[in-house]
């Protein structure tokens, strides 16, 4: 590249920093691709005999400052240049780039937490009977507009999450089931699988944060939305037993799988008492009452809520569309 200070700005120089380059804006201000694209407007590039324009200079620098913004990424400070000026060479324009391509997962500031979903969040009934094992099963899908404005979604930052609630009482099982579900805290899933800071909190591809307790045995924090392999069989991303003795064969598990266009993605939870044999080891738990949409409290009934925090808008255009939330339990 020829671009250096005291030297002429040539649109070989501007069309590398926008969209030819090895690290470029477009590839992740606009359509890019896989985990690399936030679906914005490309700048457009320069006829290989053109002049590059203040105009065009102005909106390179505009949109880098705005990756900056979104991507919390300290830049070299800059003027974007304007009509009648002299345009001057600008110090750093690649390093930004690429600090700015390498910080792409992370964002700033997100949206607004969703509250709404299709379908039923709670086990309003009882579950189980004498000592007898049981399951109770919930299917929750997250369906975007398209396959693009799922990569968007999550590559802007979006991240999708299930919290868990049960506080109903009346059987001997009932207080044991309680705490258990409450030991689960936050699974959030994100984008990539590697670490990224969304709105000043570090996450993986799957994350557990606010849960302690219980005995652990699967969390694929390496395991996101781009780990997953559209149409293939559900992969378990969370599993977690009873700690608590004679429960200890109770079990929470969380599989995640992407449908085959790489629109949706389903979790299936499934709560598991086994069998138990003795006095007062009764399995049996009770339902109560619901959580519904939009929500605002839970119920006392055996709940998984997935909602979502979309990106934030406010550097961005929403490109992303607005996910929907279908829920089923039983």
């Amino acid at each position: 590249m020829t671009y250096s200070a005291g030297g002429l700005i040539q649109a070989t120089d501007y069309n590398g920093f926008v969209n030819t380059g090895a690290t470029n804006i477009n590839a992740v201000w606009s359509t890019g691709s896989t985990d690399s694209g936030w679906g914005q407007t490309a700048i457009s590039t320069v006829s290989a005999a053109g002049t590059v324009t203040a105009t065009q200079w102005a909106s390179l620098v505009n949109t880098l400052t705005s990756m900056g913004s979104q991507t919390g990424t300290t830049l070299t400070s800059r003027s974007a240049p304007t009509t009648g000026t002299t345009i001057s060479i600008l110090a750093n324009v690649a390093a930004d780039i690429s600090s700015c391509s390498t910080n792409r997962a992370n964002c700033a500031a997100v949206g607004t937490t969703s509250t709404t979903w299709t379908g039923s969040a709670a086990k309003t009934t009882a579950t189980g009977t004498g000592t007898n094992a049981w399951t109770i099963v919930w299917t929750q899908t997250v369906t975007f507009a398209d396959a693009n404005s799922a990569r968007y979604f999550f590559n802007a930052g979006g991240r999708v999450y299930l919290t868990m609630n049960k506080s109903s009482v009346g059987t001997d099982n009932d207080a044991d089931w309680n705490t258990f579900v409450g030991k689960v805290g936050t699974l959030s899933f994100t984008g990539i699988a590697g670490s990224k800071t969304l709105a000043g909190t570090s996450y993986t591809g799957t994350t557990r944060t606010g849960g302690t307790g219980g005995t652990q045995t699967t969390l694929l924090t390496g395991t996101g939305w781009y780990a997953l392999t559209a149409g293939a069989v559900a992969t378990t991303i969370f599993n977690l037993a009873d700690d608590v003795s004679p429960y200890t064969g109770d079990s929470i598990i969380v599989q995640a799988a992407k449908n085959a266009g790489s629109t949706a993605i389903t979790f299936t939870t499934t709560w598991t008492s086994s069998s138990r044999t003795g006095a007062g080891q009764s399995t049996n738990i009770s339902g109560g009452t619901d959580t519904t949409s939009p929500f605002s409290a839970y119920g006392t009934a055996p709940t998984v809520l997935c909602r979502f925090v979309p990106p934030s808008t406010t550097y961005l255009t929403n490109s992303w569309g607005t996910p929907t939330v279908a829920s089923s339990v039983a």
